[in-house]
């Protein structure tokens, strides 16, 4: 992954501050090896930074940044970009930051970067930032189905419009999204201003094992035997805490039949898991799984496996029993090589209780 550049997504229902937002980072000296991707051009207020424009799509900031708006494919605008860099027709890039429009789901987005072919292997996810307005955030959390689910789909949360927002309405909002999206982190923003470091220090996977046990943030969740986690409709959030060791065959089953059969109501899915005595990152959205990523050691003396979630319209009891697959290849085999005749029978179960 450490050759790919990071692709983070911005994004933040209508007038929550993401062009603010965006104006702000491009200020900072840090961000001068960027490339912005805008859905449309007109509705980013850069001119201030403008210094040339090399063709009608990409313009060079004053900071450095490539700006380039998506006019058609987001596929082939990362593949252009990724193939300008290469032949030196661009400057060099180390980070891409998208916008999104504030009706946008996030989800296609972290479709294409995780699974397509052209742009999988020059690109790495680098997390998905939520602006949530600290005056209207509310309203807007009860009245559009967009709102909870870009909240609920964020590494990095920003309450924004705090200087002119009250204090109790702020308290509030925060409060709520705790229960939306009870990992990710959040911050308090006013006129955009965020260190990029602080912004960008949350992703999809932990960049070492030191940051394993913040990115997974578990103990946020609802554990097992504690309620449902239930709020904003049909949004729910728990934890998983498992024993034994799981087998690479049992994951890559389980994962698997979580995403084709439940997939869209899988949001988000999280783990930090023992696999066959290895720590391996894992992290799904809806029915895309993205990379596992083996860790170099374990974080802390606790060897059990830790899996959280988001889900949209599925409940802890749906999803408990499926937990056997993850067994699937532990017990012996038959002398035919087929898996153990007690396994399957779990992984079977699990699966027919989870259509």
């Amino acid at each position: 992954m450490a050759g790919r550049p990071p692709v983070s997504v911005i994004t933040g229902y209508l007038g929550s501050g993401k062009t603010t937002l965006l104006n702000s980072l491009l200020r900072d000296p840090g961000m001068a090896r960027a490339v912005v991707v805008v859905n449309e051009f007109g509705e980013i207020g850069l001119d201030h930074l403008l210094v040339a424009a090399p063709n009608e799509n990409t313009v060079l900031l004053a900071s450095g940044c490539i700006c380039c708006t998506v006019r058609g494919d987001l596929v082939d605008t990362l593949r252009d970009l990724a193939d300008r860099r290469r032949d030196g027709a661009l400057p060099p890039f180390d980070r891409v930051l998208i916008e999104t429009t504030g009706l946008a789901d996030p989800v296609p987005i972290l479709q294409t970067l995780i699974t397509e072919e052209r742009v999988a292997p020059r690109y790495r996810l680098g997390g998905v930032a939520t602006l949530v307005d600290a005056v209207h955030g509310a309203a807007q959390l009860d009245e559009r189905a967009e709102a909870v689910k870009q909240a609920a789909l964020a590494d990095c949360l920003l309450i924004t419009k705090c200087d002119i927002a009250g204090g109790r309405a702020i308290a509030t909002l925060e409060k709520r999204l705790a229960r939306i999206n009870p990992g990710a982190r959040r911050f308090q923003i006013t006129r955009g201003e965020i260190a990029p470091g602080v912004l960008f220090g949350a992703a999809p996977h932990p960049a070492s094992s030191g940051q394993a046990t913040r990115w997974l943030n578990h103990e946020a969740y609802v554990p097992a035997g504690a309620g449902s986690g239930r709020h904003d409709g049909a949004i729910r959030s728990f934890s998983f805490e498992i024993d034994r060791p799981v087998t690479r065959a049992g994951l890559m089953t389980w994962l698997s039949l979580l995403a084709s059969m439940r997939g869209a109501n899988l949001l988000r899915v999280k783990g930090l898991l023992n696999v066959e005595g290895a720590p391996l990152a894992v992290h799904a959205v809806q029915t895309v799984i993205d990379e596992p990523v083996e860790l170099e050691r374990w974080p802390d003396a606790d060897r059990r496996s830790r899996l959280v979630f988001i889900t949209r319209g599925l409940e802890r009891s749906q999803i408990e029993p499926t937990l056997a697959a993850l067994e699937v290849g532990a017990g012996r085999r038959s002398p035919s090589g087929m898996l153990d005749p007690q396994a399957y029978a779990r992984f079977a179960a699990a699966a027919q209780g989870f259509r």
